[in-house]
């Protein structure tokens, strides 16, 4: 039991650790021999002693279970899948896991939530959930609670229960409609392999209709089949395998070819086998590296794009220009919390507030900075960089004086958490993703509104000739400050993607304004597609050269490339028309 909220993270119990014995093994080949007689098998696995209502009967039906003649309680029969299991005793949740009645997502939160340790519960029944460690909400309203039970405690499982849990997730997902659902739970049987029956995976197999499963579920038989120690079974179960790119097949390959005791074809063919499956494993990460060349190009990209702008436009050096994505994701921290708050029940959905005041509150701070301070020095590129230098110090040091030194932490969205498994070995992230099409959808806005509008014609005319712009009636002081603004915005919409992929802190822009300044140079000053093109080529290579020479020797390199290139080409990918050429 825990006294309020204060103590309560000391008592917090870990255990995540999840024991699969052969009792697993046993109830596998009880109660899946086929997807079809599966409540036949659980029924007769139940029937022991004694009675109990279970929690998922809404019609009155009882099973008998041995729990010394103890009914479940009667809030087991009140509430949502989660809310009966919490309030059913051992036997109760016993009998809920090996007869699911709910979905299979049901089934997957409350896996979920065991396995963080996030599922907690009050003497009077009450369910909540933990977040955060220090978060507590109502389930399933998700409201935030402000004054914690003092009777709160956390539903933890045995390791029977635990291996039930595991099961029961694999029988709800195999009875799925979605072919997705089922390839889920071969996966699930894929990690507990060593405790899985042949007849049982057989039986599953035969049943199974979607080719995609059906293929999942030969990998997971030939796995088996490599240790049966049969050689001609063997030799089958590796032709199978070598169209595997599984880090778990490979490692059961290698481990198999360290015996001495094979005989020459089986070497062969496990040698064979496993070049096929090093090379796929291999293929797979490349492109996971390809992919994570892109996100840190779109990344770039953002952070380059506001800077392209008014350097383009004015000719001025921003050294504050990394504050500005500091803002943006100092905003987007602020939004967060805000809805946290006041607005629990729809946390989920905060970036929608904060990327429009991430552009507003950033692009509002660069008009001030413009009318202020870069408005009187227009013309001295030298006296603007060290003012807007000594600004960026300024943004700094109130950024820490409002929310400290420490760093702070934007949370993913849970529609934004997790990734997409390709391969077995590739992995893309959805907060990645996202910011791949974030920065698309911002990129072909810009252009929209620099080609296709009248302010857009305003910030060329300027930008191309600002005496001419001037004498048709262009008013070019008002065109500096709004365009200014727009490249500020920019680049508080970089700083809120940014803090989707790591914590926030007062020094975020310092790690970017370099990379933004080469991406702007390379690409041709006040260029935009130049930009695209100089953010791809040095995200994309910069990640790959950090695969095989660490980060500090490829960022040299990277420095090194840009400084030759800049010596061939000053202009740039793309040269600028008008008045910076004359």
């Amino acid at each position: 039991m825990l006294n309020g909220n204060h103590s309560f993270g000391q008592f917090l119990q870990k255990s995540k650790k999840i024991v699969l014995g052969m009792s697993l093994a046993t109830t596998m080949g009880i109660a899946l021999p086929s997807v079809s007689n599966a409540q036949a098998s659980t029924a007769s696995a139940t029937t022991i002693t004694s009675t109990v209502t279970t929690a998922a009967s809404t019609t009155a039906a009882t099973s008998t279970i041995a729990t010394n003649n103890v009914t479940t309680s009667s809030t087991a029969s009140a509430g949502d899948d989660i809310q009966k299991f919490v309030a059913a005793d051992f036997a109760g949740r016993q009998a809920m896991l090996n007869n699911w009645t709910g979905t299979s997502q049901s089934y997957d939160k409350l896996v979920e939530l065991i396995n963080k340790d996030e599922l907690y519960r009050d003497d009077a029944g009450n369910v909540y959930t933990l977040e955060n460690t220090d978060q507590l909400y109502r389930y399933p309203a998700h409201t935030l609670v402000s004054n914690w039970p003092s009777d709160l405690n956390q539903v933890t499982l045995n390791n029977a229960l635990r291996s039930a849990l595991t099961l029961g997730q694999t029988k709800a997902k195999l009875k799925s409609d979605d072919a997705s659902e089922r390839l889920k739970a071969v996966d699930i049987l894929a990690d507990n392999i060593a405790t899985l029956d042949k007849k049982t995976v057989a039986d599953i197999y035969a049943n199974e209709k979607d080719s995609t499963v059906k293929a999942a579920l030969a990998q997971l038989q030939a796995r088996m089949d490599l240790q049966s120690g049969d050689e001609m079974t063997q030799i089958a179960a590796l032709k199978t395998l070598a169209s595997s790119n599984s880090p778990d097949v490979l490692a059961d390959i290698e481990g198999m070819a360290k015996q001495t005791s094979h005989s020459p074809e089986l070497k062969q063919a496990l040698q064979t086998t496993q070049d096929k499956v090093k090379s796929r494993i291999k293929a797979s990460e490349w492109t996971g590296h390809v992919f994570s060349g892109f996100s840190t190009a779109s990344i770039l990209l953002l952070a380059a794009l506001g800077l392209a702008i008014t350097y383009g436009l004015l000719g001025v050096i921003n050294m504050a220009h990394g504050e500005l994505i500091m803002i943006g994701a100092y905003t987007t921290y602020v939004v967060q919390s805000f809805f946290k708050s006041h607005l629990a029940g729809y946390v989920d959905w905060y970036m929608l507030a904060a990327i429009p005041l991430a552009f507003l509150v950033s692009a509002v701070i660069g008009m001030i900075i413009e009318r202020v301070v870069i408005r009187p020095l227009y013309g001295r590129q030298l006296e603007t960089l060290l003012a807007t230098f000594g600004v960026s110090l300024i943004l700094m040091q109130l950024v820490r004086m409002i929310f400290g030194a420490q760093n702070v932490e934007v949370s993913n969205i849970s529609w934004l958490s997790g990734a997409i498994a390709l391969t077995p070995s590739l992995m893309l992230p959805y907060n990645r993703i996202a910011i791949i099409g974030f920065t698309i959808i911002i990129l072909l806005l810009l252009v929209f509104l620099l080609k296709y509008t009248r302010f857009g014609l305003f910030v060329r005319a300027v930008t191309q000739n600002r005496q001419m712009a001037r004498a048709v009636g262009i008013r070019s002081a008002r065109v500096d400050m709004m365009a200014f603004g727009l490249g500020s915005g920019l680049a508080g919409l970089a700083g809120c993607a940014l803090a989707q992929v790591g914590n926030v802190s007062p020094d975020l822009g310092q790690n970017y304004i370099i990379d933004a300044f080469l991406v702007v140079v390379v690409g041709g000053v006040g260029q935009i597609w130049g930009a695209v093109l100089a953010a791809l080529g040095l995200g994309v290579s910069g990640t790959v050269l950090e695969i095989g020479m660490g980060a500090v020797i490829a960022k040299i390199i990277l420095l090194v490339l840009v400084v030759l290139f800049i010596q061939k080409r000053p202009q740039g990918l793309f040269a600028l028309k008008g008045r910076f050429v004359e």
